[in-house]
Order: structure tokens, then C-alpha cells, then sequence
């Protein structure tokens, strides 16, 4: 546990407040990423402080990933410094093991973000600086990022899954400089035995890449982190072109193949890019997005395409690109009783059958009221008769003359009253159930969760 009393000046919460100003009003809610390690020991001093100028209110969350054998002695750490400051901590303890692909440190970072994203705050505070920058960006040139990745950390930015925004105030300082303002207002922290071992790639460029070329450039973490603003206000504007396409090409939720196209390869991949981002999931690599496009573009216009993007894919059907997650599964055969509700959650299914009355339209609720209504996924040979001067149709039909996805199609919740289908959302009702003018009915709509 590092310690000290050496008596120094420091600027550093003067600058944390004018970068805080721009992304809070009086009576926001401040939550703090604290490690317990002196970076995060010393902006949590510098919070505590500015919070009655700025009128803020301020907690504190640790997140323990369980790797280091000394992480319960962390935890215990931050919450004793917590309870003499005053500030109400949050210890959320979280399981890397489904994220182990991404390496130890990338299911660190996946796990802890994972928990960021179920803060209830206006801001999430995190304390890197200026060096963590220029460790990030050197990382990311090395693995061959492009300018997205290059851009490295935001001062500012939405944090996916929550209404908190992302904010980094130490991100102009150096370590030095926090190192100094700790140790001169005596704060104590915990030191992670792992920042020593070099065969993490981040810590071999801590302690022998930069310092072997600060003997040759004496700036250069300073350098390396301006390049990465500089970047960062280069990736603004292609953020703007990008949505600015992507709202040119969209249709409905998805992305119109054609338009897509038309733009040529470095703005389609700018905007896939994008894409994914509003999503909340990463972006494709290089060579992936290069592969999607030439399907798109060699591929027949009735071709099905599903290119895999985590736990996402983009599909394709006829015309139109969609980028959807994973879908699980249903097990055994869906087979739910409807009572009467007008919200009727099929979580298995990921939303929820709603049946709004309406007067003269939509399904009879009299002739509902005749037999067992039940919620019924398709089995095959299904079929519907929507109107008494025609005959039946099968759905297989129906789904593809109103351009229902086939990944859809086995996933849409059908309406039974006894044995006969009634009602497919978004296709239409049963000819013998529909409600007469100015009878009761209700109109049977689907919709899915976050949309």
C-alpha cells in the first residue's frame, strides 16, 4: 500500500473541474470507477472536494474481477477509504470465465464494462490519463487498428446499455502529475502486483518500451497522446459522415443493400462500422466487413447471406441488411393460454403479444370468447384465410408475399382459438373472426424487446 507525505503543488483538481463543467448540471448523479489504485484514490480526493462547488452527488463503484488473489483485500481497501470520505460504495463482483477469448485482459475489460453498464448514474467517472493513452494507442497501432481503434480513449462518450455518459477528466494529466497531488495530500492506495509482470504487453511498453524511447524523444508519451486527440476529432468526422449515410440507406431498421453499395467500399465499411456501434457491439474487423461486402455485392438478389458478428449477425433477405443478436433457441413446443390480458410477455421469445380493443376492428372478442385462446409457435402447414373470396393460404406463402425474414418466420407468436389460427401479427386475422363494425375487437400486435 503505497504512502507519502512529500509536500507538493498541484493544478489537478482546478483542471478536473473545468473538464467535468461541459457534462454535468447542479444535482447530478456521479458514479466513480474505483480500483483502489492511486490513480482512482486520487480523483476520488479530487471529487470529493469539487462536489459542493459543482453540486454533484457522488458514489463510488469497485469492481472485482476475482483474478488477483489480493482482489478481497482491494474491495476491503475501498470500502474503508470510502466510509471515511463519506461516499457510498458499490462492490460488484463479476465473472470473467465467458469472455476468457479475449484474453485476460480483454475479459477484464469486458467484464468490468459489462458492469458499468447497469449504473444507474448521469456520469460514469473513470481515472485514466494521459500515459494510459499512449499505452493504448501504441497497443492498437501494433495490432493494426484502423482510425476508430487509433482514436483510442474519448474523453466523453455514451456508455451502451445505460443513460450514463462515459467521462475521462485525468485524461490530459500524466501519471507524475497524479502521483504527485496523491502523495502531497498523503492519500494511500493499493498497488496490483501485476502492473509489474512485462509479459502483459501493456505493462512491457510501461516499463521498457517508453522508457527506451524517452531517451531518444523526452516527449513522447505526450506526442503519442496528442496523435491519439488528434484522431479522435478525425473519427468525429467520420462518425458524421457515417450516420449521415446510414440514415440515407436506412429502411425500417435495416440498411438497403443497393444504397449501401452505391456509396463504395471505404463509406459501406465506415457505416457498417457505425452500425455496429449504435448497437453497443464491436465492430467488425477489416477483413470481416471486406467479406460482407462482396457477398453483398456477388451474391443473387435472393440469396439468403448471415455473416456472424459476436454474438450479432448480419443477414440478409432479398434487398435489405439486418443486424440482429444471436437468437436462442425455443425448447420444446410453445403452448401459452391467453386470459384476457391486454400485454401478454413471451420472455422465451424475447417480447411481448399485445391486444389493444378497438371497436369494429381486429379479432371478434365475442368469437374469442367461444373457445380456449393459446399462443402457438409455427410447426409447418399452417394456414390462413383472410378473406371470404379466397381460399386459404399457407403462412409460407403469406411470409413471403409480405417479406417476413425466414429467421422470423419460426419465431412469430400465432393466436389459436381451440384449434384454429386466428390471428399472425403483422400478417393479419382469420376471415371468420374478425370483429363486425361496431362490435368489440381487438387488434393483435408483436413486439419485440428494444424496438
Amino acid at each position: 500500500m503505497g504512502n507519502s507525505r512529500k509536500s507538493s503543488s498541484s493544478d489537478l483538481p482546478a483542471r478536473v473541474a473545468a473538464a467535468l463543467a461541459p457534462a454535468i448540471s447542479p444535482g447530478a448523479h456521479l458514479v466513480l470507477g474505483l480500483s483502489g489504485g492511486m490513480d482512482s484514490a486520487a480523483l476520488l480526493s479530487m471529487l470529493v472536494e469539487l462536489a459542493p462547488e459543482l453540486r454533484f452527488s457522488l458514489r463510488a463503484l469497485h469492481v472485482d474481477h476475482g483474478i488477483s488473489p489480493n482482489s478481497h483485500d482491494w474491495a476491503a481497501f475501498c470500502s474503508r477509504l470510502c466510509a471515511r470520505l463519506g461516499v457510498p460504495l458499490q462492490v460488484e463482483v463479476v465473472d470473467i470465465a465467458p469472455y476468457r477469448h479475449l484474453g485476460l485482459e480483454g475479459a477484464a475489460r469486458k467484464a468490468r464494462y459489462h458492469a458499468f453498464s447497469r449504473v444507474d448514474a448521469d456520469l460514469l467517472v473513470l481515472a485514466q490519463h494521459r500515459d494510459d493513452q499512449a499505452e493504448t494507442l501504441l497497443l492498437r497501432l501494433l495490432r493494426g487498428a484502423g482510425l476508430r481503434g487509433l482514436a483510442a480513449m474519448s474523453p466523453l462518450r455514451s456508455l451502451a446499455g445505460t443513460r450514463a455518459k462515459l467521462v475521462r477528466p485525468l485524461l490530459g494529466a500524466a501519471r507524475a502529475e497524479i502521483e504527485a497531488f496523491a502523495r502531497e495530500r498523503g492519500l494511500e492506495w493499493v498497488e496490483d502486483e501485476s502492473n509489474a509482470d512485462t509479459v502483459r504487453q501493456r505493462n512491457f511498453l510501461r516499463h521498457q518500451a517508453f522508457p527506451a524511447l524517452e531517451r531518444q524523444f523526452p516527449a513522447a508519451r505526450a506526442a503519442i497522446a496528442r496523435a491519439a486527440t488528434n484522431l479522435g476529432e478525425a473519427r468525429e468526422l467520420l462518425d458524421t459522415m457515417a450516420q449521415g449515410d446510414l440514415d440515407a440507406c436506412r429502411a425500417a431498421g435495416t440498411v438497403d443493400v443497393p444504397a449501401l453499395l452505391r456509396l463504395g467500399d471505404a463509406r459501406a465499411k465506415n457505416v457498417l462500422r457505425y452500425w455496429c456501434e449504435t448497437q453497443g457491439i464491436e465492430p467488425l474487423p477489416a477483413v470481416r466487413l471486406a467479406e460482407l461486402l462482396r457477398q453483398l455485392r456477388e451474391s443473387r438478389v435472393d440469396a439468403q447471406i448471415a455473416l456472424a458478428a459476436g454474438t450479432w449477425k448480419f443477414l440478409r433477405y432479398r434487398d435489405r441488411l439486418h443486424l440482429r443478436p444471436n437468437a436462442s433457441e425455443v425448447e420444446g413446443d410453445l403452448h401459452e393460454v391467453w386470459n384476457g390480458e391486454n400485454a401478454l410477455p413471451l420472455l422465451v421469445l424475447g417480447g411481448v403479444l399485445m391486444f389493444k380493443p378497438e371497436e369494429g376492428r381486429g379479432l371478434s372478442a365475442e368469437r374469442l370468447r367461444a373457445g380456449r385462446v393459446t399462443v402457438r409457435l409455427r410447426r409447418g402447414g399452417e394456414r390462413l384465410r383472410l378473406d371470404h373470396r379466397r381460399p386459404r393460404r399457407t403462412l409460407k406463402n403469406l411470409f413471403q408475399e409480405c417479406g417476413v425474414p425466414p429467421w422470423r418466420r419460426d419465431r412469430l407468436p400465432l393466436i389459436y382459438c381451440g384449434e384454429s389460427l386466428v390471428s399472425v401479427p403483422g400478417i393479419g386475422d382469420a376471415c371468420d373472426f374478425k370483429a363486425a363494425p361496431g362490435e368489440a375487437g381487438l387488434i393483435v400486435t408483436w413486439e419485440p424487446f428494444g424496438q
